[in-house]
């Protein structure tokens, strides 16, 4: 039984399933212990000189009845215990996911996705064992087990003794070897989440190992990992087989036992009162307690497994939600995109020194701006706080003069618009792809979201158009209609913040100025910022801010920055040289 504090609730929550599917489990306990009863009657009856017929035909037509409402209670406790243990899965499922999209980038960066899906597969999985197949095994063992042998201890008292001393023994020893198991299927669910991840990013990474020609390698490696989980599989697997084997082992003793004492016993029936039909009906009783011995076994088996997964899922579910709404938010609605920088410093939290310093400026609502620096200047980091992806101090951001701490993050994130520098898409249509942000989205919305940003014609070349299903993180398509599809689904948002991070470094300057044109055209009044590394993309914004080395380097248009910006003139110079190397002219890209 799991009674942590993200399970214990469930037991409430679901009292009026457990309590019924108990009661009617106990029931079909009871009643199955009267087929023994009759049939040993039967017996006795058939050793008589005169056979009552009527006797035995009513036996049969009890045994039929007790068979249809036995066949119905145990339709009924599994609907009820074991729908319940359904039910307590999925909504684990649910909590744990949606636990999982509020956890900060700090946690998935020291956590692997492998691991997190061994929580959503066998951790929960075994939770669901120990509400389902696990109550109904602790139910039964004690209640079928305690009714046998009360049966068998009306029937022969002292045949019962010997019969229960190494039961109990049995039992006495598994309890001491839980924990042993529960060990086992802890280095066997670290294998598993081992082997889940390294596979998972192999799959995910298929081109470079290709590229490097590490096939052979990767194989090795993945050989490796799959053999540990064989090995922890295989040394949980023998040990629960040694287990079953020392308990059958017991249980055949017992009942070799019982049929040679039993025999004795009927054979001296004018002294010992034992009939065949008491010995018939006893062994039936001893053959009905095999299961709630093996069920009591089973039960500390899958005990000793939820035991394991619930502490890793309630470790998962207590990682603190760092990234929240602050106890003194400010419900605003309606933000139009005024931003302000004030003295902001930020360091990561596993960082070692701050990746910005001391950064001021100002956007005005409306403006078209660009963030230029040279790799590693603190841009998207910059861009990250913006969509409150961390935590910062107070008072240094400011969207409408509201400071983004005390903002909903569903506000301040429902009013930017974000096209990542990886370009995430996911394993769905493009339809959907651009269509993110919306629950529902006419399809008029979608192709001028595509036209915008330049993909449309690339997409009807598909031959299913806009429902063609691309492959995972969008394989299926080029990094330059990754990059515009990513564009599309943030301007089929249309939202008052537009962010975009890098995200035209893949494509051509004659696409990239058709974008950056369509951007001027339909986002009048309505704030964009362009994150890049190549001036042509930022040289018509009506600002320039500069980063170097995390600090605001100079901040102005184009022409400004040539005149008053050694910085700017050098990254001029070094672009200019690199498109004469590359066979353009010196003026293209820029």
């Amino acid at each position: 039984m799991l009674f942590g504090k993200h399970f214990r609730k469930y037991y409430l929550k679901y009292a009026l399933f457990f309590l019924v599917g108990v009661f009617v489990l106990i029931a079909v306990d009871w009643l199955q212990l009267e087929i023994p009863q009759i049939i040993g009657r039967i017996i006795d009856t058939l050793y008589q000189d005169q056979v009552d017929e009527q006797m035995i035909l009513d036996g049969i037509r009890r045994i039929a009845t007790l068979a249809v409402m036995i066949a119905f209670g145990r339709f009924l406790w599994r609907y009820t215990i074991f729908g319940a243990s359904r039910r307590i899965e999925y909504q684990l499922q649910n909590v744990m996911f949606r636990h999982g999209t509020k956890l900060s980038q700090s946690f998935y960066a020291n956590e692997k996705v492998g691991g997190l899906m061994s929580y959503f597969i066998n951790d929960l999985q075994a939770i669901r064992m120990a509400f389902g197949p696990g109550l109904l095994m602790l139910v039964d063992g004690f209640f079928l087990g305690g009714f046998a042998i009360y049966r068998m201890a009306n029937l022969n008292g002292k045949l019962t003794i010997i019969a229960a001393i190494p039961m109990l023994l049995l039992t006495v020893v598994m309890v001491f070897i839980r924990k042993s198991m529960s060990a086992k299927f802890k280095l066997r669910q670290k294998s598993f989440e081992e082997l889940s991840d390294y596979t998972q990013e192999n799959f995910s990474g298929i081109t470079v190992i290709k590229a490097f020609v590490r096939e052979a390698k990767e194989y090795l490696l993945f050989k490796q990992r799959n053999d540990n989980l064989y090995n922890k599989q295989m040394g949980f697997v023998k040990y629960m087989v040694f287990v079953n084997i020392m308990i059958s082992l017991a249980l055949n003793v017992v009942i070799l036992t019982i049929i040679v004492y039993g025999s004795l016993l009927v054979i001296y029936r004018e002294s010992t009162g034992l009939t065949p039909g008491q010995l018939t009906e006893y062994i039936s009783y001893f053959f009905t307690l095999i299961w709630p011995t093996m069920a009591l076994s089973r039960f500390i088996q899958i005990q000793s497994q939820a035991k394991a997964s619930a502490e890793r899922i309630e470790s998962f579910l207590d990682h603190e939600v760092e990234i929240k709404d602050s106890d003194d938010v400010e419900h605003v609605e309606n933000l139009k995109g005024n931003i302000e920088v004030r003295n902001l410093t930020f360091q990561y939290p596993d960082g070692d020194q701050p990746v910005l310093k001391d950064v001021s400026f100002q956007i005005e609502a409306g403006q078209m701006v660009g963030i230029l620096g040279r790799t590693g200047s603190g841009k998207s980091s910059l861009v990250d706080l913006f969509l409150r992806i961390y935590n910062l101090d107070k008072n240094q951001i400011f969207i409408d003069g509201h400071d983004i701490m005390k903002l909903p993050i569903h506000t301040v994130r429902e009013t930017i618009g974000y096209v990542p520098q990886d370009n995430f898409l996911f394993s769905e249509s493009i339809t959907s792809n651009i269509g993110f942000a919306y629950q529902e989205i006419s399809g008029e919305k979608i192709e001028e979201a595509a036209r915008l940003s330049d993909v449309y014609d690339n997409i009807m070349e598909f031959k299913e158009k806009f429902q063609t299903v691309l492959g995972e993180r969008g394989v299926t398509v080029s990094g330059g209609q990754k990059q515009r599809i990513s564009i599309a689904r943030a301007l089929a948002k249309n939202p008052e913040v537009l962010v975009l991070d890098d995200s035209v470094s893949a494509v051509d300057t004659k696409t990239e100025d058709a974008i950056i044109s369509n951007l001027h055209r339909v986002r009048k009044g309505r704030t964009t910022i362009f994150i890049a590394h190549r001036i042509s993309t930022v040289k018509k914004m009506d600002k320039i801010i500069l980063l170097d080395d995390g600090r605001v380097a100079a901040v102005g248009s184009h022409k400004e920055l040539l005149k008053t910006c050694k910085l700017y003139q050098d990254m001029v110079k070094r672009q200019q040289l690199e498109n004469l190397v590359q066979g353009g002219s010196s003026n293209e890209g820029l």
